[in-house]
């Protein structure tokens, strides 16, 4: 395996020096060493992928310096347009470096939301005309990259580097946080949702471990899961699905979001505030960190999600910390007309045993229609 602290020294040595992006698992050991090493200056984990190849280019566009963004294959759907709109070589001409995390790859067993984007990696990038290499773990050939360096240089254009699997090892971190130590665990807080008044509601829960401890309490309990939309990939668009399920049925639709993913796409919040629908309630758990890809921060601990969705047309938001705010929380989005929020401060952690749903999203899907469409 290849040492992150080895392969982003030699990107430094070739000139790169500033990083952005949205972290992925496969690329989780790079992300802790460049968060760890880098300052805020030049190391930056953005809202969303587009975002970054924006904020890359703006890098460029002060220093003429080339910028490199990481990033997971399925987050190529967020970058697309300003990489094709914005950086070009028929536009702008912007050269940048891409860190491709290569979930899905042919031949490896992984989740269904990754099958497609790993399928149509080396076609995508084809496509769209941007230059690419293969890094694994037996093999780091360095004249492969900088002759790729070199070409986003002499050519203006981003080019890609994709990631295969158990690429790099481990990178032990030096400093945890323990600010959080005293909130309480997601898997408590769905617990408790789940034994609640509301636990026999529509549910949309966001893609992670969110959905996949969602699912095992729900099994636990031997409670029906077809009025459940667990969400697989797609992250960022959660709350729209549930806004979309709000508008054309008269019962509450509960949206279980994660912090990271509300920032990928806070413009929703806007839309869902306005739409003014009485029977959509939003919940965000808030950790601070994308965990289910390995930790990183987000911003979220940072930002009052309260207030911005009270100004975004929400009725009313609320935040909680503990348990038994938390109850008197659940209790307060049964009890009141929406659109509601309710941001719920938790700390990371999860079973080392949790599991995946059994059943295929497809048949999530149709039992889930099935019952809602019915009622």
């Amino acid at each position: 395996m290849i040492k992150p602290e080895t392969f982003v020294n030699y990107l430094q040595k070739k000139g790169i020096n500033f990083f952005c992006g949205v972290p992925d698992s496969l690329l989780k050991e790079i992300c802790f060493f460049i968060n760890e090493n880098l300052g805020s200056k030049y190391h930056k984990i953005t809202a969303n992928e587009g975002s970054a190849i924006s904020l890359a280019t703006g890098y460029y566009l002060a220093t003429n310096k080339v910028p490199l963004v990481y990033l997971q294959n399925s987050g190529l759907g967020n970058a697309i347009n300003p990489l094709l709109s914005l950086c070009d070589k028929s536009v702008y001409k912007i050269p940048m470096i891409l860190l491709i995390g290569w979930r899905g790859e042919p031949g490896s067993i992984d989740e269904p939301q990754h099958i497609k984007h790993g399928e149509i990696q080396e076609t995508f990038l084809k496509t769209i005309d941007v230059p690419y290499e293969i890094i694994d773990n037996k093999f780091l050939d360095y004249t492969l990259i900088s002759n790729l360096i070199n070409k986003s240089k002499k050519e203006s254009r981003p080019v890609a580097l994709i990631i295969k699997k158990n690429t790099f090892s481990n990178f032990k971190i030096k400093s945890k946080s323990t600010a959080n130590i005293n909130l309480m665990l997601r898997e408590k807080v769905l617990k408790e949702i789940l034994s609640s008044e509301i636990k026999n509601e529509i549910f949309v829960t966001t893609t992670g471990k969110t959905s996949r401890e969602f699912y095992e309490l729900r099994k636990k309990n031997n409670q029906i899961l077809n009025k459940d939309f667990l969400t697989v990939g797609s992250m960022g668009h959660c709350s729209q699905i549930a806004l979309g399920i709000s508008m054309f049925n008269k019962n509450d639709v509960y949206c279980i979001d994660g912090d990271g993913s509300v920032i990928m796409h806070m413009g929703a919040l806007a839309i869902n505030g306005t739409s003014k629908l009485k029977n959509f309630k939003h919940i965000i758990l808030n950790n601070g960190s994308h965990e289910s890809v390995g930790g990183q921060p987000t911003v979220g601990k940072e930002i009052n999600f309260t207030k911005i969705a009270k100004n975004c047309g929400y009725k009313k938001s609320k935040k909680v910390s503990n348990f038994i705010e938390l109850k008197k929380g659940i209790k307060w989005l049964h009890e009141n007309k929406g659109p509601l929020l309710l941001e719920i401060l938790i700390k990371n952690g999860s079973r080392r045993n949790l599991g995946r749903p059994k059943e295929s999203p497809y048949i999530n899907k149709i039992n889930f229609m099935n019952n809602i469409i019915n009622e």
